[in-house]
């Protein structure tokens, strides 16, 4: 683990662990919710943040469940909107229709 965690603020004790947004203290039973920090940015497969209304490509041949169609490597799509889950981005793909990508399946379109 990179990130060192923060000490309680309650008895300022360093062994504070995490349990999925919570920081928990083993000695004083003191919880707080994690604050929302870099980590929390998405990005793209090159490593470029991601914002709401960007335009990105895709960069490999996505097949689309239940269908035959695909969607190919260089696709356009204008107007993100970055959602929490598995699929952090909610778009339009033109053929497509609305869609969830992975951050980790498109790069960000420079200009």
């Amino acid at each position: 683990m990179t990130d060192t965690l923060p000490p309680c603020p309650e008895c300022a004790s360093a062994y504070t662990y995490q349990v999925d947004a919570l920081l928990i203290c083993p000695e004083c039973a003191h919880e707080w919710g994690v604050a929302a920090g870099p980590e929390a940015q998405v990005r793209d497969s090159v490593g470029n943040v991601l914002s709401d209304g960007d335009t990105v490509t895709v960069i490999k041949d996505l097949k689309l469940k239940g269908t035959s169609s695909v969607i190919k490597v260089g696709t356009k799509v204008r107007g993100i909107r970055l959602v929490d889950g598995d699929h952090d981005i909610d778009c339009k793909v033109p053929g497509v229709g609305p869609i969830g990508l992975k951050s980790q399946f498109v790069k960000k379109v420079s200009g």
